[in-house]
């Protein structure tokens, strides 16, 4: 039991230096750069949906297949918001006419 709490802890602190980490990564990019950042997010993405299909396909319960779709509506949520942020943020640079 107590193996299980440490590791638990472990992971908690895990996540809260991934999460300050995180912050102060974004905080550092300069805006020039957030355009191909959110591109190459939105490919990462596209490989997580690929895996929730795949897991989804193996799932031997109802519980997890409603779960894998569920995930797979979302991350395709996130992509296509991910793609039209993006184009929004690129017609901004374009000269006007």
């Amino acid at each position: 039991m107590l193996e299980f709490i440490n590791s638990n802890i472990e992971i908690i602190y895990l996540l809260l230096l991934m999460i300050f980490v995180g912050i102060e990564l974004i905080e550092k990019v300069p805006s020039v750069l957030h355009t191909p950042l959110m591109s190459g997010a939105n490919a990462i993405h596209g490989v997580v949906i690929i895996g929730a299909i795949i897991i989804m396909g193996q799932a031997e319960n109802t519980l997890a297949t409603i779960l894998g779709f569920i995930a797979v509506v979302l991350g395709t949520l996130n992509v296509v918001g991910g793609f039209v942020v993006t184009d929004r943020m690129l017609e901004m640079f374009k000269k006007k006419k």
